[in-house]
């Protein structure tokens, strides 16, 4: 599981979401395929909590010092500088 990436992890599980919603499956099936589904979405959203921190930037105050914030797109964009 370790080794999904994040596109493929997402691709199985509206994968397994689809099938759930059929209805078709056996209930042994539906609970395999749901403990997967489960799996896998805690893996997304470990994988988003990484990108979230490593979109996190540097920035200096007026008095020099350094700090952390997260980024925010509307800053990226030179409409409205920072400061």
């Amino acid at each position: 599981m370790a080794g999904v990436k994040f596109e493929q992890a997402m691709a199985r599980l509206e994968a397994i979401v689809g099938e759930l919603e059929k209805g078709d499956l056996p209930l042994d099936e539906s609970l395999k395929i749901f403990e997967e589904g489960i799996r896998l979405s805690k893996n997304c959203l470990k994988v988003l909590e990484e990108a979230e921190r490593k979109i996190e930037v540097l920035v200096q105050d007026k008095n020099g010092k350094r700090q952390l914030r997260a980024f925010s797109a509307d800053e990226g964009d030179g409409e409205n500088p920072v400061g």
